[in-house]
């Protein structure tokens, strides 16, 4: 090498902005809710990046969780299909009932993915 440093964003002097606490909160606020550090935002927003954020991971563990439980409830609805002899005691009022929470819960999937993709508006 030269003996020249290559120029890196941490020996670049930094920007310094004096804000009120209120302000600091939300820009807080702003970059965890876009899953970036507070640097990384006020970085991408002072050049005219759109941020984009990351899913609500809540919601991502509620799918996880709703998907499950929809293979589990087929896997029941399978075995009785195959007359499994494990479910020989199932009677129709059971498959009713399964097919039931079949749809429920296909319901509160679509309901989750909804949220996720139209997420509610906040202040």
């Amino acid at each position: 090498m030269d003996g020249e440093k290559k120029v890196t964003r941490k020996n670049s002097p930094p920007i310094k902005v004096y804000c009120l606490p209120e302000e600091r909160a939300e820009i807080e606020a702003n970059a965890r809710r876009a899953g970036i550090s507070v640097a990384r935002y006020l970085r991408d927003v002072g050049q005219g990046y759109q941020i984009k954020g990351v899913m609500d991971y809540e919601y991502v563990r509620e799918l996880v969780r709703v998907n499950g439980d929809l293979g589990r409830l087929g896997g029941l609805l399978k075995l009785w299909l195959t007359d499994d002899p494990r479910t020989a005691r199932f009677g129709d009022a059971t498959i009713l009932a399964l097919l039931g929470r079949i749809e429920a819960t296909q319901d509160e999937m679509s309901r989750l993915m909804k949220s996720v993709v139209q997420p509610r508006a906040e202040p």
